[in-house]
């Protein structure tokens, strides 16, 4: 006898969302009556607002990805946060938004992503590390961390470091990858000497036009014929003054586990780009065809396709600046307050890509008015910036915060994941935080 499995709330939602509305609640149209008090029962407290609530919209107590779960897995490592584990292998952890409620992002709060296997820790000193720059150079270099430290002028910038698929787990039908909610993002004190200075050196030939990059992690099969990620940029990104070999973090060493002793870090683009434990950067008269570059990999179509179509991406371009995306840091998501509460103090980061962030809005009641936030100016180009505000709440009950950023092009962020694609690249909808009060 085959038995039917029983479908999970967001699985009615996502496939007929009227349909799930009407299941759930007894819902058909304006939430009311039965349906409206079978809801409340199910969060936990009246819905102030209930009058705005669109239509097919699971609350987003039950909808946000992660959070959602009643016990998502746990990423442990010495020295960092409980964050969530979206992979063991490769190791991959995410940072639950309310921990990035710094300017500077702590080591601790520092999500981790792998592609391959992570090397043995060095035993020896980490100036004698080796990178070469070959290529499409005048002067192939072979240089020891030592003599970058002692050859180029250092910098110190804060930069944001976003991974491609942040916001996948947004996406209807799901795609493939971590299923990464917002906190696939950091904004770390980088210090290292800029790309270009090392490029100079080299000197670039007349047809330098794309770099490719090579680290130390093998690859996740063991196999050591294969790289475990190897992607590459366009030579004017490699030129950028943020564009840095990064040898320290926040004043101290880059740890093991961000990519040490020497890593990239290419700022507002995926941060696949940021190749750890770099040993090698080639400079070519052509795109890179390394591990993660063509087909569908860090690559979103040009025109929509059909959402779960099948498509090899043979008319996907790269990924390039990142989109404007916005995250909540002062209150968790499915955070219980006082009795009483009648206003929330808010505040979070925004940024996006190699633009800056125009504005940050709010709304409680499902998106029928918004509020704007101060928005702070980046501390440097290419840094996060920090978004404050206050709004009111009219009773006890069950809220929603809506935050939503726009950036200094004048593009805000959808209410719904845009563009998808088979690996799930560039989903930036606004997002909902879940507030009981009472």
């Amino acid at each position: 006898m085959v038995q039917k499995r029983e479908r999970s709330i967001q699985e009615l939602y996502r496939d007929d969302p009227e349909r799930a509305d009407a299941l759930a609640w007894g819902r058909r149209g304006m939430l009311k009556g039965a349906a409206l008090a079978s809801m409340g029962a199910a969060l936990g407290g009246s819905i102030p607002f209930a009058r705005h609530m669109p239509g097919g919209l699971l609350p987003a107590l039950f909808a946000r990805p992660a959070a959602a779960q009643s016990a998502p897995a746990v990423f442990r490592m010495e020295g960092k946060a409980e964050l969530i584990l979206q992979g063991d292998r490769p190791l991959v952890g995410e940072t639950p938004e309310h921990m990035l409620d710094e300017a500077v992002t702590s080591y601790r709060y520092f999500f981790v992503r792998n592609n391959g296997q992570i090397p043995e820790p060095l035993t020896t000193d980490p100036n004698a590390w080796r990178l070469t720059i070959d290529g499409e150079v005048n002067t192939p270099l072979t240089l020891t961390l030592g003599e970058l430290r002692s050859r180029f002028p250092s910098v110190t910038r804060q930069l944001q470091m976003e991974c491609g698929g942040n916001g996948r787990a947004f996406f209807t039908p799901q795609t493939r990858g971590n299923q990464w909610g917002n906190g696939a993002i950091s904004n770390g004190e980088w210090t290292g000497v800029r790309l270009r200075d090392v490029l100079a050196a080299a000197g670039l030939k007349p047809g330098a036009a794309f770099t490719g990059h090579f680290g130390a992690d093998p690859h996740l099969s063991g196999a050591t014929d294969r790289q475990a990620i190897s992607r590459g940029m366009p030579i004017a990104k490699a030129m950028d003054e943020d564009t840095i070999i990064a040898f320290a973090l926040n004043g101290q060493p880059v740890p093991h586990i961000h990519g040490a002793p020497v890593r990239l870090i290419v700022p507002g683009w995926p941060g696949s780009l940021s190749q750890k434990w770099l040993t090698r950067i080639t400079i070519l008269d052509k795109p890179h065809t390394g591990a993660g570059m063509g087909g569908t990999s860090y690559r979103i179509p040009v025109r929509p396709i059909v959402p779960g179509s099948n498509n090899n991406g043979a008319d996907f371009v790269d990924m390039t600046s990142m989109p404007v995306r916005s995250i909540l840091s002062s209150h968790a998501h499915g955070s219980r307050l006082a009795a009483g509460t009648r206003s929330l103090d808010l505040r979070g980061a925004a940024w996006a890509g190699d633009l800056s962030v125009r504005a940050v809005d709010v709304s409680v009641d499902f998106g029928a008015s918004w509020t704007a936030m101060q928005v702070a100016a980046p501390a440097n180009r290419h840094a996060w910036q920090r978004w404050q505000g206050r709004v009111a709440l009219p009773s006890d009950g069950y809220f929603e915060v809506w935050y939503r950023a726009t950036d200094s092009a004048g593009k805000m962020q959808p209410f719904a994941a845009a563009n998808w694609n088979p690996q799930g690249y560039g989903a930036n909808p606004i997002s909902r935080a879940a507030i009981l009060v009472g």
